[in-house]
């Protein structure tokens, strides 16, 4: 009887152990995805980086307009121009056709002020920490493109229209200083 005791109990851990196998999600594989994006950014010799106040990490900047102005604080109030963006599929172009003669729109745009070109009034630290990080050290007039991984970004679980994991692109022009 104690044999057969420990012979269920062998079965019963097998059986357990073997249900957890480490088979990779789609979840895994696209964190892993942005991931190597945000590093192969962080190879590039055109962009910067730029450790967060928070300490999370960092992000990778390239600076395309040059301002003089003043940089705004954490509590400060700004106006910024900005498009933010990630691709579904990093290696590929931002539009390309599928193998069924399909369009497909890679680059997705999920907030922008181009449309009408107004720009945004919020706090620095009203923003995602990578955003906030770039403000901080942006002079008015700057206009930079921000690489920030997913930790800087939405983190695990992502907002409303981005999963969680994503590294994201933003264009941001600091305008101005309320």
């Amino acid at each position: 009887m104690k044999r057969n005791s420990i012979l269920i109990v062998t079965l019963l851990f097998t059986f357990l152990f073997s249900a957890c196998d480490k088979t990779e999600t789609f979840d895994d594989q696209w964190k892993l995805d942005n991931e190597a994006q945000f590093t192969t950014i962080s190879g590039n010799s055109q962009y910067v980086k730029i450790n967060s106040q928070s300490g999370n990490g960092f992000i990778m900047v390239k600076k395309l307009v040059s301002g003089d102005g003043a940089t705004p604080y954490f509590n400060s109030q700004v106006k910024v121009r900005y498009t933010g963006w990630y691709k579904n599929i990093w290696s590929k172009p931002d539009t390309y056709t599928d193998d069924k003669g399909n369009i497909i729109q890679n680059k997705v745009i999920f907030d922008s002020t181009q449309n009408n070109n107004i720009p945004r009034t919020f706090y620095v630290n009203g923003v995602v920490d990578g955003f906030s990080t770039a403000l901080q050290h942006m002079k008015v007039g700057d206009k930079w493109e921000v690489w920030m991984p997913w930790k800087l970004a939405y983190g695990e679980a992502g907002n409303s229209s981005i999963q969680g994991y994503t590294t994201l692109v933003f264009e941001i022009e600091l305008v101005s200083i309320v």
